[in-house]
């Protein structure tokens, strides 16, 4: 039998139980992960951060963040089955991320996952790196059955999403520019911060106040849609007329100020859209889904209209690969076909 009929007859085995073990890998930006799962729980999570490596170039280097997955990647699956107690002919099925992300760096991931896959014989699943933000809301909460509403606030995309099912996402709305997340590694670099930007800026925020106006893109219309270069660009010209006028930069309170227009704006078109939609939860999902300010605003409004608001640690809400093995999952479960070992990375997955 071939790799991929015999794939194919594994899976619908499969598909019947809860109990298969999923090795699956991360690696479509700056951190190589690796996680087992077994359905909605994890058994063991590694990751091998980057932060360090960029910080000094202001941003992620593809082809560094690329050489580095490859000098990573075979320890941290070692690491990884270690941690877990379990050995790879333990393993059910292997599982990637293809897409969206860092060309050079998901096919590390995706070159990595076929071999093992086809060595031992295993199922690969591929897996939109998007859903499995959204699947790390499982892992927090593994009672949590759709219908339900997503906010997306991740590195490279911003969304309001209705999930239907698993395989039934609807987009209400999308950022039309910069995610929110380029939006504050943007303006951070402005204000003279390391990269990352986002924790950075919510740290200087703390200290700050609310003294600088800055402008909203759709106030008053634009349905569910973001924009947040107009925002952006507001903190770039406003430095650069104090620096230009010899003024002093308040930056905790420019910080403050940036931080709570872009909350006020995720939060308030997120409620909206699910009192629109007769939605009773709340998911986040994404890395800037780790902002205290985010988190805090986001639970008022929902307490305030009886919606109740899911937050998964903020552990799950920055890349890992436990949410690409709970994803796996549940495309397995939704009636997924395994990958062919011609699988490709896709950077534009849409």
């Amino acid at each position: 039998m071939n790799y991929d009929k015999k794939s194919e007859k594994i899976i619908e085995e499969l598909r019947v139980r809860d109990d298969f073990l999923v090795l699956a890998i991360e690696s479509s930006c700056d951190e190589t992960a690796v996680a087992i799962t077994q359905g909605r729980k994890v058994l063991s999570s590694v990751i091998a951060s980057q932060i360090e490596i960029h910080r000094r170039f202001g941003g992620v280097v593809p082809e560094i963040a690329s050489r580095n997955h490859i000098i990573a990647i075979d320890n941290i699956v070692k690491e990884t089955l270690a941690a877990a107690k379990v050995g790879l002919a333990d393993i059910d099925v292997i599982a990637a991320t293809y897409g969206p992300g860092l060309l050079g760096a998901l096919l590390v991931g995706v070159a990595y996952a076929k071999s093992l896959a086809f060595t031992l014989g295993k199922p690969l699943i591929a897996v939109d790196h998007i859903k499995g933000h959204i699947a790390a809301n499982y892992i927090a909460a593994p009672e949590l059955r759709p219908p339900y509403l997503c906010l997306l606030t991740s590195g490279g995309h911003t969304a309001i999403l209705k999930v239907n099912s698993f395989t039934d996402i609807e987009e209400l709305g999308s950022t039309q520019d910069d995610a929110v997340g380029e939006a504050f590694d943007k303006v951070a670099r402005v204000l003279g911060l390391p990269y990352p930007g986002g924790p950075e800026i919510e740290k200087l925020a703390k200290s700050g106040s609310l003294t600088y106006a800055l402008p909203r893109a759709y106030k008053g219309g634009g349905g569910y849609r973001f924009s947040f270069s107009g925002l952006k660009t507001a903190v770039i010209n406003l430095v650069q007329n104090c620096k230009a006028r010899g003024e002093e930069i308040r930056r905790a309170d420019l910080a403050a100020s940036f931080q709570s227009e872009v909350t006020d704006l995720l939060t308030e078109k997120a409620v909206a859209a699910a009192e629109e939609h007769k939605l009773t939860t709340i998911a986040l999902a994404g890395g800037v889904g780790a902002n205290g300010a985010l988190r805090e605003l986001l639970s008022q409004r929902g307490a305030q209209k009886g919606i109740d608001i899911l937050l998964p640690p903020k552990s799950l809400c920055t890349d890992n690969a436990a949410m690409i093995g709970v994803a796996a999952y549940e495309e397995i479960k939704a009636f997924a076909k395994p990958a062919k070992l011609d699988l490709d990375a896709d950077p534009a997955l849409s």
